[in-house]
């Protein structure tokens, strides 16, 4: 921040970067000594990481009772200016006399004027619409001249009237192409008028979703007690080295996706691995290659059957 051109008069401001609870700690004791602050911060709100713990270490003491006063102090105080969605771009100068260029992003709401009262929320005609960048709005077009569009639209039909109907939507569209994507997820949010956010917490929390794309049969190979003491991290191997691929990973070709679990329920026939809806127990690695080329068999019989008809 310039001082009207007294270059060797040191300024009585301060720009204190990053409003996390340091910066906004450090914010309120430079102002309370009498300086002028600036507190920038990238993101939307002030608080920080902070804000979104749960408890403090070591007192296990709430974060948002600790840090609530000091965001609502920080807010109000005079000697304070808060420049939220704001970034630093350059800075020039010395030591008590810099010139900073920030980048301000742009707004829809004129905060000279917010009283914090919401109504802009309920207001705003594409509240619930992505606001996505080029290659996401490519792709998006692409998935809605698809046929996935049209399966996904009968899922949403066939819960649409059903009440806490996101889960079995997303079910349906797991089991549709073995994953979630993100185009589907959007065209759910668009027509369950579900904020995106929402769908994606629920997403992230069950194992039974994938966000990441998985191929056509999963292969859950058990590491239970039972199934390890008897050889699972044998057949780990043989899958790997067959499959050219790690647990976690997908084949180049979608095929096959290679998983662990802690249990699959049949203890009595460890080791097991689950291929689809089938379970294989007593298994040894000479067995796995044999398993695995009847499901490449099957798939080309059901490719061929697909063309047929």
């Amino acid at each position: 921040m310039g001082n009207g051109g007294q270059a060797n008069k040191p300024v009585g401001k301060v720009m204190v970067v990053g409003a996390g609870i340091a910066g906004v700690q450090a914010s309120l004791d430079l102002a309370n000594a009498g300086f002028y602050v600036h507190l920038v911060e990238k993101k939307s709100a002030i608080g920080g990481v902070m804000a979104q713990l749960d408890k403090t270490f070591p007192t296990n003491d709430c974060s948002m009772c600790i840090i609530s006063p000091k965001l609502v102090e920080c807010g109000r105080h005079l000697n304070i200016d808060i420049l939220t969605l704001t970034e630093v771009e350059g800075i020039q100068g010395e030591p008590g006399n810099f010139h900073v260029d920030v980048l301000k992003k742009a707004r829809g709401v004129d905060m000279s004027k917010c009283t914090g009262c919401g109504t802009c929320l309920e207001a705003c005609p594409i509240r619930y619409e992505p606001q996505m960048p080029e290659m996401e709005r490519m792709a998006r077009t692409a998935y809605a001249k698809a046929t996935d569009e049209d399966a996904v639209t009968a899922i949403i039909n066939r819960h649409r009237d059903k009440v806490g109907n996101l889960l079995p939507v997303l079910l349906d569209i797991n089991r549709q192409f073995n994953w979630l994507p993100r185009c589907a997820l959007e065209h759910v949010a668009d027509e369950l008028r579900i904020p995106l956010a929402e769908i994606l917490r629920v997403a992230s929390f069950y194992n039974a979703f994938s966000l990441v794309p998985r191929g056509k049969y999963i292969v859950n190979v058990c590491m239970g007690t039972g199934c390890f003491v008897k050889g699972a991290p044998r057949l780990l191997d043989r899958l790997e080295r067959e499959l050219g691929i790690k647990h976690g990973q997908t084949t180049e070709d979608f095929m096959f996706s290679l998983e662990l679990v802690r249990c699959i329920g049949c203890c009595a026939l460890a080791p097991a691995m689950r291929v689809g809806d089938d379970t294989f127990g007593r298994l040894t690695p000479n067995m796995i290659p044999r398993i695995l080329k009847s499901y490449v068999e099957s798939y080309g019989i059901e490719e061929e059957e697909e063309a047929a008809g």
